[in-house]
């Protein structure tokens, strides 16, 4: 798969495509529907499928310090695209003055002139150019000017954790928000996953032998509640079920939030400086303080044993 960043990456000699533009924060399965039709009606017409995405986030342009946490960084996006079939990944870089580019600039700078669009797939709630002030309808009249169709594709609506909502990178958030991962993974079709580099910590896991993984997360990482949960830890190549804790560790009266994750029964591991991934699966129970150093290690005992329950039947489930 192609990756560009910026308009002038793209080949001299592209040729015509099949588009789907968004920001496509996660990679949800109401985003990966769009797509999906998107890559079947390029292969129909036998000409590549291209998503255009932004960067930073394009709230962060219109409104700074309202960049929403961030469901998957735009290198895990375009793997997720990447094996829905997408044949190139065009990154916008959203400056204050592309912000301003109008809906008819947008169609004919980005789709007609760059992309040579010969159909452009969206979601019903699609907005573009300045202000948003571009709609689907709209981008549908500029297609019969410029000789592409618009097809519009609706999004799955949740089951019982959105309550009855459509799928969208807003709801997973809030999801993730309240500790609710198993939610977030109806909406994304997979768990919530966080990455970063493995830092040193305060180490105090490793002296109550249980050694973790302090993850630096990257910035705007969708971090879910304070709290345990069940996962897996992605390093090395290796996936290995994990204990994963989030906060502020109040047992020892922590300030700042970490996102901690222990490889259940691996010894040995030595992850410093490596880049990490953390899956979550199940929230487990909420942070916090116990009576003695004792009673917070017989629960981490509890924690463990219970995330191997929750991980161990995930799997069988999976392979069934």
């Amino acid at each position: 798969m192609q990756r560009w960043r910026g308009l002038e990456d793209i080949p001299q000699d592209w040729g015509r495509s099949v588009v789907t533009i968004g920001s496509y924060d996660g990679v949800h399965r109401g985003h990966q529907l769009i797509i999906r039709h998107a890559v079947e009606r390029a292969r129909e017409l036998g000409i590549p499928a291209v998503v255009v995405t932004f960067d930073p986030h394009p709230s962060e342009v219109v409104r700074p310090g309202s960049h929403p946490p961030l469901l998957a960084p735009h290198h895990r996006r375009a793997e997720l695209m990447a094996e829905l079939g997408v044949d190139a990944v065009l990154i916008l870089p959203f400056t204050k003055e592309f912000s301003k580019l109008s809906p008819a600039d947008f169609v004919v700078k980005v789709l007609v002139d760059k992309l040579h669009a010969k159909a452009v797939v969206e979601g019903p709630n699609f907005r573009f150019g300045h202000k948003a002030a571009g709609t689907v309808d709209y981008l549908a009249e500029q297609g019969k000017v410029y000789d592409f169709d618009v097809e519009v594709v609706d999004l799955y609506v949740t089951g019982e954790a959105g309550g009855g909502e459509p799928f969208s990178s807003t709801l997973t958030r809030r999801l993730v928000a309240e500790g609710d991962v198993a939610g977030a993974a109806e909406i994304l079709g997979r768990p919530h996953r966080v990455e970063g580099v493995v830092v040193r910590g305060a180490q105090r896991g490793r002296e109550l032998g249980f050694p973790t993984a302090n993850v630096e997360t990257l910035p705007h990482t969708a971090i879910p509640a304070d709290g345990v949960y069940a996962g897996w830890l992605h390093a090395q190549g290796e996936v290995m079920p994990a204990a994963i804790s989030v906060g502020t560790n109040p047992q020892f009266d922590g300030t700042e939030r970490t996102v901690e994750a222990y490889a259940i029964d691996r010894e040995g591991l030595d992850l410093y400086g490596l880049h990490v991934a953390v899956d979550f699966l199940a929230f487990v129970r909420g942070q916090a303080k116990f009576d003695t150093l004792d009673d917070l290690m017989a629960q981490m005992r509890q924690d463990v044993e219970r995330c191997k329950e929750l991980i161990t039947a995930a799997e069988r489930e999976q392979s069934a």
